[in-house]
């Protein structure tokens, strides 16, 4: 079980914190990634860190702002967002995929957690 927190109103510029804790599983040998979803659309990827290698990946709009994150020994996995804009309005996701394959895709990702809304207001 994957369980979010760190969402919230904030405004235009502000800087957040997401938290993603698994219970009953560890994170370690996984690919762990943030997707999001706003009202209306699907649902898309945001960044991405492979345990193989650690590398890291981002969609274009988090590139700069966001940071992906992970403490191994807390079993913990962070997506750190800064200089939040009214378009990053949306559910936040993670999702842990068994097979480490690093995937930007949502079908790839085996385990869910139910989301965290943020909402920035400008």
């Amino acid at each position: 079980q994957l369980v979010e927190s760190g969402g919230g109103l904030v405004q235009t510029g502000d800087s957040l914190r997401l938290s993603c804790k698994a219970s009953g599983r560890t994170f370690n040998y996984y690919t762990v990634g943030w997707f999001r979803q706003a009202p209306g659309k699907e649902r898309e990827f945001v960044a991405v860190n492979r345990w193989s290698g650690s590398n890291t990946d981002y969609a274009d709009f988090a590139k700069g702002r966001f940071t992906i994150s992970r403490d191994s020994a807390e079993n913990m996995v962070y997506l750190h967002m800064d200089n939040l804009k009214a378009e990053d309005t949306a559910v936040y996701y993670c999702a842990a995929d068994s097979l480490d394959s690093g995937s930007v895709k949502t079908y790839n990702y085996d385990y869910w957690g139910q989301g965290t809304q943020v909402t920035v207001s400008s």
